[in-house]
């Protein structure tokens, strides 16, 4: 992807992000036409983007505590 091709695609996610007030159909459309040529140039059909699907509030905190946990025991400084 050339710098004018990284510009633009920039520009469309600032303008279009759905955090930013746009449309969450609209921005993945959007995504998708920019990642076409791209991926058709690498020989792979694959998206640039994924979509992570809402985990469940316990789901979150049993991630969030181990990783704290495996944190505190590779610590660098004692």
């Amino acid at each position: 992807m050339d710098s004018d091709e990284r510009r633009q695609r920039r520009a469309f996610i600032r303008a279009h992000h759905p955090d930013a007030g746009g449309d969450t159909a609209d921005f993945i459309a959007g995504l998708a036409r920019f990642d076409r040529p791209v991926a058709k140039r690498a020989g792979t059909e694959q998206p640039r983007v994924y979509v992570v699907p809402h985990r469940p509030w316990p789901v979150g905190v049993v991630t969030a505590v181990m990783r704290r946990i495996r944190r505190a025991r590779h610590s660098r400084v004692r």
